[in-house]
C-alpha cells in the first residue's frame, strides 16, 4: 500500500516513501507549510505527516491518554453516603443480609461473575404513602483487587411496597436482588452495602472472591447453583438481560442452602470445553450423580447419565438442569457431588461440592 500524496489521512506503517526525501508528499508538505523531515519529530510514536488546519485536540497524546484511563475507570459512585461507608472501613451490621457469587465462564479470560443479595423484609422499616407503604433499599457493591485498587462498581435502589391490607405478608417474605459484573480471572476482595433509607440502617459485608480460570485442554465447570424455583428457559429477545439471567435460563440461587422437605431442589451447572467425536462431533461421556448425607458418609443418591441424554448440549457445552424431590429425605446436612467424564479426552473432572441442608 502507497502512501496518498494528497492526503494527510495516511498510516506510517503503511507509507512506501516515507524516507524517500520528496516523495510521498502531503498536503501540507506540497505547499509548504511543512516539511517532511518534521515527521520523525512527533511525540506520539508514529511519523504521520501534519495534518492540514493542525492536528485535532482529541489526538492529542494526552488528549488520548486521559480518555483511555477514564475509559478503565469504575462507573461514578452515584450514593456517595454509601460510598463514604467503604472508605470509612467501619465493621457493624445494623441491617442483616446474606450474599453469594457464583461464575459463569464466557470466554477463556473472562467470566461471567453473579453477585446475588437477599435481605428480610421484616427488617425494613417501611412509610405510607397514599395508601401504599414503601421501604426503600440501596444497594453499592464494589470489586477491588486484594491492593484495594478500585475494579468495578455496581448499585442499585431496592423498592418494597405493597397495599396496607397485605403489609404484613409482604414482611413475612424476603427481598432478593442480583447483579452481573464481568471480571478477568484472579483473586478481588467483593464488598456490599446496604443501606435502609427510612430508618438509616446499614449492613456490611466484605468477602475475597477467586474468580476461576479455564484450560482449553481441559474440562472445566461453573458454579453448581442450588435454585428453589423451576428454572425457566427465557424469550430469544431476553437473553443475556436481567438478573439471574445465564444464556437463555432463569436461575435464581437459593440464598442460605436450606430447603423444606415439602419443596423441590433445582440443580444448575454448564460444562466447558468437551472434546466433540470427529464424526458426529458431538460430545461422548457420563455424568455421575451423587447425593452424600454429611457425617454418616451415606449415599443416598448414586446414578449415572449419558451426556448425549441432556437436552441443553452442544459440540463443546452442556447444561446441567435437574429437579430433586426431597420429602424422602431425613433433616441433616447433604452434599452434592458430581463426575463428569469426557470419554474423547479421556478426562475425569469433579467440580466442588454444593452443600444443602434439609429442615
Amino acid at each position: 500500500c502507497l502512501s496518498d500524496w494528497s492526503s494527510d489521512v495516511c498510516s506510517s506503517d503503511l507509507d512506501a516513501l516515507l524516507y524517500v526525501p520528496g516523495a510521498g508528499l502531503t498536503l501540507m508538505e506540497q505547499m509548504g507549510l511543512s516539511d517532511k523531515t518534521a515527521r520523525f519529530n512527533n511525540t506520539d510514536g508514529t511519523h504521520l505527516g501534519q495534518a492540514f488546519g493542525g492536528t485535532p485536540e482529541s489526538m492529542n497524546e494526552f488528549t488520548r491518554l486521559d480518555t483511555f484511563a477514564k475509559l478503565q475507570r469504575p462507573p461514578e459512585i452515584k450514593f456517595k453516603d454509601l460510598e463514604a461507608e467503604v472508605t470509612s472501613r467501619i465493621n457493624y451490621n445494623v441491617l442483616n443480609f446474606t450474599a453469594r457469587a457464583d461464575f459463569f465462564p464466557l470466554t477463556d479470560a473472562s467470566v461471567q461473575c453473579n453477585f446475588t443479595v437477599q435481605f428480610d423484609n421484616k427488617d425494613l422499616q417501611f412509610t405510607s404513602k397514599e395508601g401504599y407503604p414503601k421501604a426503600v433499599v440501596h444497594i453499592l457493591g464494589t470489586v477491588t483487587s486484594m491492593t484495594r485498587r478500585p475494579i468495578s462498581n455496581f448499585e442499585e435502589e431496592s423498592i418494597v411496597q405493597s397495599p396496607t391490607q397485605y403489609l404484613e405478608t409482604q414482611a413475612a417474605k424476603k427481598s432478593i436482588y442480583q447483579k452481573s459484573v464481568v471480571l478477568t480471572s484472579g483473586t478481588y476482595r467483593l464488598r456490599i452495602i446496604v443501606k435502609d433509607v427510612v430508618a438509616g440502617n446499614i449492613g456490611h459485608m466484605e468477602m475475597p472472591i477467586t474468580v476461576p480460570r479455564m484450560d482449553p485442554d481441559k474440562i472445566s465447570t461453573s458454579t453448581l447453583v442450588l435454585a428453589d424455583d423451576v428454572i425457566a428457559n427465557i424469550p430469544m429477545k431476553s437473553i443475556g438481560m436481567g438478573p439471574f439471567v445465564i444464556g437463555d435460563s432463569k436461575v435464581r440461587p437459593r440464598m442460605g442452602d436450606t430447603f423444606k422437605r415439602d419443596e423441590k431442589l433445582w440443580m444448575f451447572m454448564k460444562i466447558y470445553h468437551l472434546q466433540p467425536d470427529e464424526t458426529t462431533h458431538k460430545p461422548s461421556g457420563v455424568i455421575q450423580y451423587e447425593l452424600i448425607k454429611n457425617g454418616s458418609n451415606e449415599k443416598v443418591i448414586d446414578y449415572s447419565e449419558d451426556l448425549a441424554a441432556l437436552e441443553k448440549i452442544s459440540s463443546t457445552q452442556a447444561t446441567i438442569i435437574k429437579g430433586l424431590s426431597l420429602d424422602k429425605l431425613t433433616p441433616g446436612q447433604y452434599s452434592i457431588r458430581l463426575t463428569i467424564t469426557d470419554k474423547n479426552r479421556n478426562q475425569t473432572f469433579t467440580p466442588p461440592d454444593a452443600k444443602f441442608t434439609v429442615i
